[in-house]
């Protein structure tokens, strides 16, 4: 195994497949829900009333997301695959919940998806908080009353505010202690010495709710909770290590080699060691099950979006699949476009799918692993197989790269999405690992620059068929690469030029709606139409 520190030790493979959400937007909907939902978690008290400021990406295309309701819905308690979350807005009045939103503008300080929360409480407590989206439904809260912090919620997390004086963390850590509650990671935040000071306690496992009210019986403690996030495919302790550890290709290579297995072999071993063997098969019976009902459901009963830009489009390809098919794409490739185009439909009704890794690039994963699998008469252990293999690629990506069309283009969403993909449809057609990574790195080299431009900031054109042209991607490079086709760059260099290339993307091509197709006159003149 290579020696390089490895950072991603405790990511499990279902925040890569997952969260299963209500779409359009696992960074601009599951993600901005879930950082409200952080944000509430930490009042004492009921939230009477809420002001979001949203900053880059948020403020430019928050109501084509449904980041308004989303965030609303976080402060409600929703959870993120709710299909509640597009009626959040008549939800709040009905409990009499007070909202607002400003759209702050631009600040390349900052996270693109970024928001400031600020919450009062019935008893008239004033807290702020901001949080930061950072794609595939993972965030971060880096600021709470102006103090800056580092809370992700992916962790069993207690948080405890407390004044800054000797014997406080004394006394939390032996509180804990006596509770048995291991702690495998402590921080502290403050504003000065002796002022307001924030204690984040990462613990393994969950402690019982009685060590709340204990908490907050302590002297000088003002305020304690637990964090945690919907919609998590499934949460590991941080403290929790498995030896089939890799956050790059060379290491995941390694592993492949080591234990004799295929890449999804290596991840499915990695994710029973790290959550267990019975967690691991109902997380992915789960993912597996979301999967088929948002690949089939919208070609049987089309739906129109909420924007109204698409819808149908799934059932017109399978349709003409007969006159089509053997002439152009193909039989499999064609119900794979399809099933793809189908999740971007259900995404953008709002309806409930699995972020592979992200909701933007949601269908190609699916789309083309089941395709395959009916293909090639696959069991339901295979293509758990393939999906582990496919979490794996985006692991990789995440650790290297990044899966959000803010920060780093389409070619984040769909690039990401389509070469886990095509390692995926490799390894079911056999390959050795390292075919299944040469084409993963032929997937990326030939999306390395696609940009993000979603009409309107909603995530139907050209989003669902950039996810057709994924299919196409994958596809294709997997056959390459079966074929003997090599990578003259490792997927680790790919990886690395992927991100340099999504830096250097200027921002109006970075999913805030005001360049490329978003911005042409076509485009333009439908969005005015449809408002």
């Amino acid at each position: 195994m290579a020696s390089k520190p490895q950072t991603l030790a405790t990511t499990s493979a279902f925040e890569v497949l997952g969260p299963i959400m209500v779409g359009p937007s696992s960074s601009h909907t599951a993600g901005a829900l879930r950082c409200a939902q952080v944000a509430a978690s930490l009042v004492d008290g009921r939230v009477a009333s809420v002001r979001f400021s949203l900053w880059n990406s948020f403020a430019h295309t928050h109501k084509g997301h449904g980041t308004d309701r989303a965030l609303v819905a976080g402060i409600l308690g929703l959870s993120t695959y709710d299909e509640r979350i597009r009626d959040a807005f008549a939800l709040a009045a009905e409990a009499g919940l007070d909202y607002g939103f400003v759209a702050a503008g631009d600040d390349a300080t900052m996270h693109p998806n970024t928001v400031d929360i600020q919450m009062k409480s019935d008893s008239g407590t004033v807290t702020t908080v901001r949080g930061e989206s950072l794609g595939g439904g993972k965030v971060r809260i880096s600021r709470i009353n102006g103090v800056g912090v580092d809370v992700t919620g992916r962790y069993t997390t207690l948080f405890v505010a407390h004044r800054d004086v000797p014997g406080v963390l004394a006394a939390l850590a032996n509180l804990l202690a006596y509770a048995q509650v291991n702690i495998a990671f402590c921080r502290t935040y403050r504003t000065e010495e002796g002022g307001q000071a924030y204690t984040v306690f990462e613990t393994d496992g969950a402690p019982a709710e009685s060590v709340l009210d204990m908490a907050r019986g302590l002297e000088h403690v003002d305020f304690a909770t637990f964090i945690s996030l919907s919609g998590a495919g499934a949460v590991v302790g941080p403290g929790v290590s498995a030896e089939e550890l890799f956050d790059d290709g060379e290491q995941m290579l390694g592993a492949c080699a080591e234990l004799g297995l295929s890449i999804g072999g290596v991840m499915r071993t990695r994710e029973e060691m790290l959550i267990g063997k019975d967690a691991a098969a109902s997380v992915m019976k789960r993912v597996i099950e979301t999967m088929r009902d948002e690949t089939t459901a919208p070609i049987e009963h089309p739906t129109r979006s909420l924007g109204g830009f698409i819808g149908g489009e799934a059932t017109a390809v399978k349709t003409n699949a007969p006159q089509l098919a053997a002439a152009l794409m193909g039989d499999v490739q064609t119900d794979a476009v399809a099933r793809a185009m189908a999740v971007l439909e259900r995404s953008a009704a709002m309806g409930v799918i699995v972020a592979a890794p992200t909701a933007g690039s949601a269908g190609v994963v699916p789309g083309c692993v089941l395709a395959l699998a009916d293909h090639l008469g696959a069991d339901d252990d295979a293509v758990a197989e393939a999906l582990y293999c496919a979490a794996a690629i985006g692991l990789n990506i995440q650790t290297g790269a990044c899966v959000a069309g803010a920060e780093g283009g389409c070619q984040a969403e769909v690039g990401s999405a389509a070469a886990m993909a095509a390692a995926a449809c490799a390894q079911l057609m056999g390959a050795t690992p390292e075919q299944a990574l040469t084409a993963s790195s032929l997937t990326i080299s030939n999306l390395l620059g696609l940009v993000c431009d979603p009409v309107g900031g909603l995530v139907e054109v050209p989003c669902q068929v950039r996810n057709a042209i994924g299919v196409a991607a994958a596809f294709s490079s997997a056959q390459l690469a079966l074929s003997g086709v090599r990578s003259l760059v490792p997927f680790d260099q790919v990886v690395h030029a992927m991100s340099e290339v999504g830096h250097a993307l200027p921002a109006s091509l970075r999913e805030t709606a005001r360049g490329g197709l978003a911005a042409t006159p076509a485009a333009c003149a439908a969005c005015g139409a449809r408002n």
